[in-house]
């Protein structure tokens, strides 16, 4: 009897600290990271550091100075050594750790091995970041951050920035415009596209920024943000209104920087360098953001009619995404579906787009012409996307990187009212005006009385 006592007594607490480990781990895995996952891979990096690093190929051979003094003290065969490491930093998400590389290594060595690291040291997963010329930086995240997303509560932001989503090695993705000035987003039906476009309203929403929405989905995406927005079109006929419109503010814009600068009146827009930002801060036009959803819908036509329409405003986009920058003027381009056969110009609109985001896609060649031309291997990322992960996407740019990146919940009665909140901050655009969405007001609501009423009885 007091055999299982003891036992009862010290297997009870352990196995409830094991069952509550698992559980965590699970459920609530930045909390394990935190009490349990730190501190074990923490050990285990410090104890096998060397270890590691030669069983991946990452020493070199040590210095004749050094094989000389380990001979004549020790008499043993020095092995090899491995890169200099700096303090190991934690964070909530994994680790931190600077190495600096020895002569004849480079950051790609390190990229390369990153999958042995990883279970080597039992993380999620390993990322190598060049810091300087013979340093780099090891990121170590210890669990799948994109599984429920939380972002930092520090981030770097200002103006024309919006921090949208994190990325799968736990840093943020900020959309920068003054950075890449256009993108295209792609998402088929339920693959948190519409979420992407909503974090970017609601994060611009704030700041002293021209709104400017296309949705040829009669405006169900971006009805809600009318508050905020100085032009709305929810058709390809309004479309065509709106656009030439833009196009003209756009050469008021180079007008603008022409006369300021004491350019020649005739000289062409494409030969201006400069931008708006070299204005003074009082003669500057205010930024314009241009969202187009379902961009498709553009190009779609049945008429001879309908198609000459479409030329005209595949023409005009193309012209704003060429030279709408250096005006301050920004475009979003989103779709489910976009490939070269939607028409004339599609290809080429494409190409002007900087920044490339591919949710899941019901087809390679929509993750094709996204991320095709700029990284062949986020294609086969982008087209591994499950449909239970909506919000999961692939960014990359023209430089050629690219990543995963997820964007966190946000409620489309949260970002309706911060637009509206907002609405004060939309600029006089007297262009834009006729296109101006009608807000309708909302219903006053009156408090219930505090003392019940009673009728009156003769």
């Amino acid at each position: 009897m007091s055999d299982l006592m003891t036992l009862l007594e010290v297997g009870g607490p352990v196995a409830a600290l094991g069952g509550g480990a698992a559980y965590a781990r699970a459920k609530h895995p930045a909390a394990y990271w935190s009490t349990v996952g730190l501190p074990v891979s923490t050990v285990r990096l410090l104890s096998t550091y060397g270890s590691v690093m030669e069983a991946c190929g990452l020493t070199v051979a040590p210095s004749r100075l050094r094989v000389l003094a380990a001979k004549a003290m020790t008499r043993r065969e020095v092995r090899p050594v491995p890169p200099r490491r700096g303090l190991i930093r934690p964070t909530t998400t994994g680790l931190r750790i600077r190495l600096r590389l020895a002569p004849g290594q480079e950051p790609a060595d390190f990229a390369a091995s990153a999958e042995r690291l990883r279970h080597a040291w039992g993380v999620h997963a390993v990322y190598v970041t060049p810091v300087k010329p013979g340093v780099i930086e090891l990121r170590l995240v210890g669990y799948d951050v994109l599984r429920r997303v939380r972002m930092p509560r520090k981030i770097a932001d200002g103006f024309l920035k919006v921090p949208v989503a994190l990325r799968e090695d736990a840093t943020p993705f900020v959309r920068d415009y003054r950075t890449i000035p256009h993108q295209l987003t792609l998402g088929a039906t339920l693959s948190g596209k519409s979420m992407y476009l909503r974090h970017l309203i609601a994060g611009l929403a704030p700041q002293p920024v021209a709104l400017v929405g296309i949705d040829c989905k009669r405006g169900v995406e971006l009805a809600p943000f009318a508050p905020r927005l100085s032009a709305l079109a929810t058709d390809p006929e309004q479309a065509a209104e709106l656009l030439p419109v833009l196009v003209k503010e756009m050469e008021d814009r180079y007008d603008l920087i022409k006369a300021r600068q004491g350019i020649a009146p005739g000289t062409p827009d494409e030969e201006i360098t400069s931008d708006i930002w070299g204005l003074p801060e009082q003669e500057r036009p205010v930024p314009v953001v241009l969202f187009v959803d379902e961009v498709a819908e553009l190009f779609l036509v049945a008429t001879k009619k309908d198609e000459e329409r479409r030329d005209e405003m595949v023409t005009q986009l193309i012209r704003l995404a060429q030279l709408g920058r250096a005006a301050g003027m920004y475009l979003e381009v989103c779709g489910q579906r976009f490939g070269a056969e939607l028409g004339k110009g599609a290809t080429m609109l494409r190409a002007q787009l900087t920044g490339r985001v591919c949710h899941r896609v019901n087809d390679e060649a929509s993750a094709k012409m996204a991320l095709g031309d700029i990284a062949p291997e986020a294609v086969v990322a982008a087209c591994s996307i499950a449909p239970e992960r909506p919000g999961l996407a692939v960014a990359g740019d023209t430089s050629g990187g690219w990543s995963r990146i997820r964007t966190p919940y946000l409620s489309l009665t949260d970002a309706a009212e911060t637009c509206r909140t907002s609405a004060g901050r939309v600029p006089d655009l007297p262009a834009l005006e006729p296109f101006r969405p009608d807000v309708p007001e909302r219903p006053v609501e009156h408090a219930a009385p505090v003392v019940l009423p009673h009728p009156v009885t003769d």
